[in-house]
This record gives structure tokens, C-alpha cells and sequence, in this order.
């Protein structure tokens, strides 16, 4: 599955997958088998960085 374009659905998405089905940023990127660096690259365009111990982007 291809993920969001738009930054801030992706944002929503990815925050949600996160919430529901995995424990970090790398498993829910090895379940959907995107990159990690371009996920935070995206959503860095709108001023959000991930945090691994809240486990979310904020």
C-alpha cells in the first residue's frame, strides 16, 4: 500500500498506525515496506519529528 502524499493525512495515517498496530517507527515501516528516513523527511516539512518514547509524530 502506498502511503499518504499529502503531509498532513500522512501525518494523521502514520500517527494512527502507530497508536493501533505497531511499537515503533521502523516496525510499522517493515509491515508497510516504506523508508523510515522518507517518512520523517515529510513529515519534517511540517515542522513534526518523531518521538520514539511517546511512540508518535508531534
Amino acid at each position: 500500500m502506498a502511503l499518504p502524499n499529502d503531509p498532513v493525512i500522512l501525518l494523521s495515517y502514520v500517527n494512527t498506525q502507530l497508536r493501533d498496530f505497531d511499537s515503533s517507527l521502523e516496525d510499522m515501516c517493515r509491515r508497510l515496506d516504506t523508508d523510515p528516513e522518507q517518512v520523517k523527511a515529510k513529515l519534517a516539512t511540517i515542522g513534526y519529528t518523531y518521538d520514539p518514547e511517546a511512540n508518535r509524530f508531534q
